[in-house]
């Protein structure tokens, strides 16, 4: 095994949509993958466009950034960091899902920060040529949105809270 594709098996066991997987199935994820190295500023994808493939970080630091006029009448705003993700964390994993247009844009805010690229058609395909595999990685997958669609309604609810208090406070 090369270098590349043992640090790729290594970085994917360390990422829960990979974590139950055993070392010869994540060989075979790993032969798919493209590792990607970038530097601060570089943008990976950006909000509203299409795209197929999602990341893995398997070392530093990614911006995730919104246009706030998406929501507002305003224009003219700049883009909002709204998380920041590191090692291990999955990036533009919704497009493997529904190839829809990105939510988000996606910028490295760290040096030397190392990506792993999954394109949605290769691990389809492996999904379909390992089925138990594939039902492992759908299930982790979908554990890993729900995740995240949890955290945002909290996130949300948070917000209307905070805004409900301000507006009784200035009545």
């Amino acid at each position: 095994m090369s270098d590349d594709l043992r640090r790729i098996v290594r970085t994917l066991s360390m990422t829960e949509m990979f974590i139950d997987l055993s070392n010869d199935q994540l060989e075979i994820v790993a032969g798919i993958c493209q590792p990607i190295e970038c530097n601060n500023g570089h943008v990976i994808f950006e909000e509203n466009t299409s795209s197929d493939e999602m990341y893995v970080i398997g070392r530093g630091e990614i911006e995730i950034l919104v246009d706030p006029s998406f929501v507002s009448a305003e224009t003219g705003h700049e883009s909002v960091v709204i998380a920041e993700l590191r090692q291990g964390d999955l990036i533009g994993e919704m497009a493997l899902v529904d190839q829809g247009l990105r939510s988000a844009t996606a910028r490295v805010s760290k040096d030397s920060t190392y990506l792993i690229r999954i394109p949605r058609i290769d691990l389809m395909r492996v999904c379909q040529a390992h089925p138990a595999m594939g039902f492992v990685l759908m299930q982790n997958l979908a554990a890993d949105l729900a995740l995240k669609i949890r955290n945002t309604d909290l996130t949300l609810r948070q917000y209307q809270l905070q805004l409900m208090y301000a507006n009784a406070k200035n009545d």
